[in-house]
């Protein structure tokens, strides 16, 4: 009968239900962290998310703005090589030298008392003849005659 005693006396039904209630507060721990985002959580995630939407199009325009500078110190860039070009370019313009030499390269210019030649070549004559329309007429020739017939009035035109 000890055993039955033991069985039934108050403090072995306190132990057993105090490690019954432990168990039952431990699953519910369990279940309740499993299953759902503590409160915590959610607002650290909605804080995360409105910053990344506060300073998505800030972020564009920075990245747009970076590259449209980008552009403009190329522009710039370009923009002193032709500066620099253009002064050499002037500076040359200023030799006498300079100047004959492109006068007689371009416009053919001579010095008193030189003699010019001109040597045609016979393929410049060929070139210029393809620029011939019907009739070996000039093409604009050609081309005010259709405008003049279109402009002509119809009753001109009219089979008698």
């Amino acid at each position: 009968m000890p055993a039955d005693r033991d069985r039934f006396s108050t403090a072995t039904r306190l132990k057993a239900l105090g490690e019954h209630a432990a168990a039952r507060v431990y699953r519910v721990r369990a279940r309740r962290r499993r299953g759902r985002l503590t409160g915590r959580a959610a607002l650290l995630a909605l804080v995360v998310c409105s910053l990344v939407v506060a300073l998505a199009y800030p972020m564009r325009q920075y990245i747009s703005q970076r590259a449209q500078i980008a552009d403009q110190r190329r522009a710039a860039q370009q923009a002193r090589e032709d500066v620099k070009k253009l002064r050499e370019e002037k500076a040359r313009l200023q030799d006498p030298a300079y100047t004959e030499r492109q006068a007689r390269e371009r416009l053919h210019f001579l010095m008193p008392g030189e003699t010019g030649f001109s040597v045609v070549d016979g393929s410049a004559y060929s070139e210029h003849t393809t620029d011939r329309g019907a009739a070996g007429r000039p093409w604009y020739t050609n081309l005010w005659d259709a405008v003049d017939a279109a402009d002509a009035p119809k009753a001109a035109h009219a089979p008698r």
